[in-house]
């Protein structure tokens, strides 16, 4: 008894055995070229409109609807990109300056290296607690939350922002515990 045996087509032929014997066909071309063509792509989502970047002066003029707009936001978040820019550059500066002390055998030399050495790894700290406050910051920008009191939730205000970027409370907040650090400090 014969069996007859079909194998899967190869590039454009396909054969076909059939007891001992084999014939090969040529497989149909497509109708035209643009049916051989792949499906075109799916549609991507439109990307976001770039934020057109504000000047300080067109901050300052804008109106109260326009607190902490996009283009605001944009604004504050590359102002706090380049002062962390500007900390860490500091920050290597200071760590250098420490590892590069001498020791020197005059007391009055030494005296000196020791209260630069000092004063360098006070300025250090205050550094490392900036570019944490720039990370917060960054991060309630993020978070649309960036402009508003932590305390109280109004506005801080433009030019207090302007003046202090990562100020987390507004003026009000700020005066009432500076004087209340003001009575017990005496």
């Amino acid at each position: 008894m014969a069996t007859q045996t079909k194998t899967k087509p190869k590039n454009s032929k396909t054969a076909t055995k059939t007891a001992g014997k084999s014939t090969t066909k040529r497989a149909a071309k497509p109708a035209s070229k643009s049916a051989a063509k792949p499906a075109a792509k799916p549609a991507r989502k439109p990307a976001a409109r770039p934020v057109k970047l504000l000047t300080e002066a067109q901050i300052r003029k804008a109106s109260k609807k326009d607190y902490m707009n996009d283009a605001q936001l944009a604004f504050f978040r590359d102002l706090l990109l380049q002062q962390r820019e500007e900390v860490l550059a500091r920050e290597v500066e200071i760590r250098e300056r420490l590892n590069s002390r001498e020791n020197s055998a005059d007391p009055a030399d030494r005296a000196t290296t020791e209260e630069e050495h000092w004063l360098d790894l006070r300025l250090r700290d205050r550094e490392a607690k900036l570019l944490r406050k720039i990370d917060q910051a960054l991060e309630r920008i993020k978070l649309k939350e960036y402009g508003y009191c932590e305390e109280t939730g109004e506005e801080i205000g433009i030019p207090r922002l302007l003046a202090r970027p990562t100020a987390q409370v507004c003026v009000d907040v700020k005066d009432h515990s500076e004087r209340i650090e003001a009575q017990f400090r005496d």
